[in-house]
């Protein structure tokens, strides 16, 4: 095997200045490689030129923490395509990026050299320096910024067994940190949160952490299912037992014997189904309609809605026994607006994802497109991130996501000019008129009213909500908001 001057010993990388980029450079044309490499090194730029594709890989295998980027012809010796040795760069080394650099300027060879995972396209012959140097550093840094997110992602990602549930904030690992007590025991646990925040994924985790991990996980979203079937559902049916029993069913019960049964948007249950799902959880069997007699089942109950249940009980909504009987330990998922130090983390792990998923390399999203995506206020929350991302990825072929590849309304996203809450010094502003005591009783009140608008800002208007978030009784709570002259939006709901 021919090679260039990368068959020298290699420095370290602790040997080396902090400030120098290290670049795999390989082209059949060695005599290209030589003065670019002189050219580049009072650049900031070390370039360890190859002439043979296997020994350029061969030293990718050997160390690829060696080099910061590779910088790849596209038509070799041999016959050998650069595309080919791209792929295989990029599946020994995929946060290491590649500029592509060929003597073809077409637009259909740069497009296949983008699409198969390459940062930027160059074409000979090398003309502008400064077009090399600047191609160079933007490769290098995106490559620095997909290892430190790689990086982030392995250090959030508490257990494999939490599966997709991604992020750093106080919030995620208090999450995290109950679903790792609670996982062993089998009391019931209530997850509660908004549509969107992986109430699903939350149950997963604590079943799979659990003892009966290799039991079954039935999820069952109780608001789907029609209320004159969801008997059937839960607890089976025998054949005949109504017009159309064809069959016997077993219901979810059943089915998850020695597992898990997860009940999603158990607010949404009908009264009657809740006493019946009540007797279940209390006498540990089930009755199929129609059927001759009772079955055992054993299974661990988890429930979850993103409704406040507690406060559906007091409008007698939801029985109180039953909502007890569920609500041993509570879980409440935060709403992606809450958490938004996390979204760069898991867009990245959801480019990643999807990216895999269409078998192409995961690209980033641009300065300005992240930008725009942290002002969003994210209703639909890490379901609507998800749902950006795989249109992104759709609409977009290239390395970097432009703020153009977001939907108009993440696009458009604006900060606020507004206060986070109204202006009160107007009204509760002393003047040199009052005592001390006047003015320290102003000051305390213009501190509560703030202090309890922030709150309901913070919980989207949700009144029981925003008590919670500052640990007082909803009670209480609403008579502060009497005392203080508070009137909350009649427009939003308390839960």
């Amino acid at each position: 095997m021919r090679e260039g001057s990368g068959g020298a010993p290699r420095s370290k990388r602790a040997t080396a200045p902090a400030e120098v980029t290290r670049v795999l450079a390989l082209d059949d044309e060695i005599d290209l490689l030589k003065p670019l490499k002189r050219l580049l090194a009072d650049r900031g730029f070390d370039l360890v030129p190859f002439s043979d594709a296997d020994a350029a890989l061969d030293a990718l295998r050997g160390d690829a923490g060696t080099f910061d980027l590779i910088l790849l012809d596209r038509f070799l010796a041999g016959g050998v395509d650069g595309l080919d040795v791209l792929v295989k760069a990029r599946k020994i080394a995929p946060d290491l990026p590649v500029v592509m650099l060929s003597g073809d300027d077409s637009g259909a060879t740069a497009a296949a050299a983008l699409k198969a995972g390459a940062f930027y396209y160059l074409t000979k012959p090398v003309e502008d320096l400064d077009i090399v140097t600047l191609t160079l550093t933007r490769a290098s840094h995106h490559g620095r910024l997909q290892q430190r997110a790689r990086a982030l992602e392995q250090k959030v990602a508490l257990s494999d067994r939490f599966e997709h549930m991604v992020g750093a904030s106080v919030a995620m690992r208090e999450v995290f940190g109950t679903i790792a007590k609670i996982a062993e025991t089998d009391v019931g646990v209530l997850i509660q949160g908004e549509s969107g925040t992986g109430k699903e994924l939350a149950a997963r985790a604590l079943h799979n952490r659990s003892a009966r991990a290799r039991g079954p996980f039935v999820a069952v979203n109780c608001g789907a299912i029609p209320e004159t079937l969801i008997d059937s559902e839960l607890f089976g049916h025998a054949r005949g037992a109504f017009t159309g029993a064809t069959e016997s069913r077993n219901g979810v019960f059943v089915e998850a014997h020695g597992g898990t049964v997860f009940l999603d948007e158990i607010g949404e249950m009908p009264l009657q189904a809740q006493q019946r799902l009540l007797r279940v959880l209390q006498e540990r069997e089930v009755r199929p309609l129609g059927g001759t007699g009772p079955r055992t089942v054993d299974v661990r109950v988890i429930a979850a809605s993103h409704v406040d249940l507690e406060d559906q009980v007091n409008r007698q909504k939801f029985r109180a026994d039953l909502f007890y009987r569920l609500n041993v330990v509570a879980i409440r998922l935060p709403a992606l607006r809450e958490r938004l130090d996390d979204l760069p983390v898991i867009a990245h792990h959801l480019l990643a994802k999807h990216a895999a998923r269409m078998n192409r390399t995961a690209p980033h999203f641009s300065v300005d497109a992240m930008s725009a995506m942290m002002r969003y206020d994210w209703p639909g929350n890490v379901r609507e991130l998800e749902n950006v991302v795989q249109r992104a990825l759709a609409l977009c072929h290239e390395m970097e996501i432009p703020c153009s590849a977001l939907p108009p309304a993440v696009a458009e996203a604006v900060p606020r000019t507004q206060p986070l809450v109204p202006d009160l010094d107007a009204d509760l502003a002393w003047s040199d008129e009052h005592t001390y005591a006047e003015a320290k009783q102003l000051a305390a009140v213009n501190f509560e009213k703030r202090f309890l608008l922030r709150a309901i800002q913070r919980a989207n208007g949700q009144i029981n909500q925003a008590a919670k978030l500052v640990g007082v009784d909803k009670s209480n709570f609403r008579r502060l908001l009497v005392r203080l002259g508070i009137t909350p939006d009649p427009n939003k709901p308390s839960s």
